[in-house]
């Protein structure tokens, strides 16, 4: 009953009762997630609650859009992390200016505010995804960053081994790297068309580029001691990232091209370095270059805490 019609029936002098019943309304909050007065964090489980582990605050945070851990803070980092030269050379290629013709503290003020380094109480320190596509060493700092890469003679973990490889070093260099790698470890059948003869490659370049790219880009970084792992069997190889989606994101909705970025820092620049675009295109040109080629659909599926992208032989 609206309070209209509760005041239409006092007017009208009605002989009629008003019976008030409780009910609890839960409203959807806008600052997710919830924390209790001692600030614990809780998640539901059924019928139950309990703490919220670190990846699943994490999680929560990055589902709010209040969090990204790409662009959060180092400890231990300074300035002298980064490669000055690398930076250098995007600023002058993507911003158009010389950072050497800047006086020191206005290269820091530039830097802070590309999210490079991050003032926490006046100390400079390197955020995640500055190591990632500027430092030096970045595995120094996050023994996370980096590729296993295995080949295996057949299509089991447990068959021989042929090849095993660990890439580090700055998310671009791991991609140019891996990509060799993984041709290296590629049989090129030949056949004859007419009087030529053609190389057919088993797995589209353009297809591995993608998902070499997506791995690094939107793999979990606070997920520490889990490198990503590409292994190649005979009739498949396999890109597993750590971390599961965000929540915002299903595997139908990745298929038609809806994305999230759970590293928007990479993203930009990886985008600006041309490795990638932001319109969500890299999972639909997979799943059509493969089908051009002949090959069985690949799979996308979460396992534990792993993504895991599977692309078949062509």
């Amino acid at each position: 009953m609206t309070t209209d019609e509760i005041k239409e029936i006092i007017q009208n002098g009605e002989n009629s009762y008003i019976e008030f019943k409780e009910e609890e309304i839960k409203a959807k909050g806008l600052n997710k997630p919830y924390y209790t007065s001692d600030h614990k964090y809780y998640i539901r489980v059924g019928s139950t609650k309990r703490i919220a582990t670190k990846e699943e605050l994490l999680r929560l945070f990055e589902a709010s859009g209040s969090f990204h851990f790409d662009i959060s803070p180092v400890e231990g980092t300074s300035i002298k992390d980064l490669n000055i030269d690398i930076i250098r050379d995007y600023f002058m290629k993507y911003n158009t200016f010389d950072l050497f013709d800047e006086p020191s503290e206005s290269v820091e003020r530039i830097l802070i505010n590309a999210d490079i380094l991050k003032d926490v109480d006046g100390r400079k320190l390197c955020t995640v995804g500055g190591l990632l596509i500027f430092g030096k060493n970045p595995e120094k700092h996050l023994p996370q960053n980096g590729v296993s890469f295995a080949h295996f003679k057949g299509n089991e973990i447990t068959d021989e081994l042929i090849d095993k490889k660990i890439i580090t070093g700055r998310i671009q260099d791991i991609a140019e790297q891996l990509m060799i790698v993984i041709k290296n470890n590629m049989l090129v059948p030949s056949v004859i068309n007419g009087l030529k003869r053609e190389d057919k490659e088993e797995y589209p370049m353009i297809v591995m580029r993608e998902a070499i790219v997506n791995s690094l880009v939107h793999r979990n970084y606070s997920i520490s001691g889990s490198k990503i792992r590409v292994f190649m069997f005979d009739d498949r190889i396999e890109f597993r990232s750590p971390g599961r989606l965000p929540n915002t994101v299903t595997i139908d909705k990745m298929k038609i091209g809806v994305s999230y970025s759970r590293n928007p820092f990479l993203v930009k620049y990886m985008e600006n370095m041309r490795y990638i675009d932001q319109l969500g295109r890299g999972i639909p040109m997979i799943l059509k270059k493969m089908k051009e080629a002949g090959a069985k659909e690949p799979l996308l599926e979460e396992y534990g805490e792993e993504f895991i992208l599977t692309i078949y032989k062509a």
